[in-house]
């Protein structure tokens, strides 16, 4: 909840609290004003890289894909942040994950009824995978500029890696211990960003987005990514 108080109150200091006239005299030389007045398409490619927090900040993730939505509603007038509801999704193709190398580490486990550190060996490297974002609700912010249209969102989204991820310890049956993870794990995330249209038709868009990477118990652990931060640079066309 604080992350999306955040993101809102950021917008809205960009858009400005003013609600601009729709359709005005002006719009006609106002790529933003156009793609909110026709509530159109937008779709393009997009890279997006970043760096897990906690104990996850030597992992690394980098990304590359394609967007498709369309804005859906009117303008709407919600004081104190008016704008616009977004539906569409994303897949990306290209999905990476550059993990610590394999190492040796010990972990809590229980031989003949006594618990005792055992020595297992970590898995690590890089993880490679595809990943489709099918839900992602987006508000634009309305804006008096020609230039600026920015907007916060939430999203979900499911992982596939050729290898179960993330890198956990392996499994040692003789002892009892298994640290299996899995290669399907679900991405909810949120974030803001905004576009920049250098004509009417197309932006430069940037953003950031916090992920959270779980395998919802998939696997027999889930040690998961409880936070990622990563940043997103695309080119969208509107339609």
């Amino acid at each position: 909840m604080r992350f999306i108080l955040f993101v809102a109150l950021a917008g809205a200091l960009i858009a400005r609290a003013e609600t601009p006239n729709a359709n005005s005299p002006t719009d006609a030389d106002n790529p933003v004003a156009q793609v909110r007045n026709n509530k159109s398409w937008e779709y393009g490619p997009f890279v997006n890289g970043g760096q897990g927090l906690g104990n996850r900040d030597n992992f690394y993730f980098f990304r590359a894909g394609f967007q498709l939505s369309k804005i859906i509603s009117r303008p709407l007038h919600p004081w104190p942040f008016p704008g616009q509801f977004e539906f569409g999704g994303n897949i990306m193709p290209l999905w990476q994950a550059y993990t610590p190398s394999p190492h040796a580490g010990t972990i809590p486990c229980v031989v003949d009824g006594q618990t005792q550190q055992c020595d297992v060996e970590f898995g690590g490297g890089t993880f490679r995978g595809v990943s489709i974002t099918p839900v992602v609700f987006r508000w634009n912010f309305l804006t008096k500029s020609k230039h600026f249209q920015p907007w916060f969102q939430a999203a979900g989204g499911l992982i596939y890696t050729t290898h179960k991820f993330p890198p956990n310890f392996f499994s040692y049956p003789a002892l009892g211990i298994d640290g299996t993870t899995s290669v399907w794990n679900f991405s909810p995330q949120g974030g803001f960003g905004v576009h920049y249209f250098t004509r009417a038709g197309r932006s430069w868009d940037l953003g950031v987005n916090a992920v959270h990477i779980s395998s919802a118990s998939l696997g027999d652990r889930n040690p998961g990514v409880n936070a990622s931060v990563e940043v997103q640079l695309g080119y969208t066309f509107w339609r």
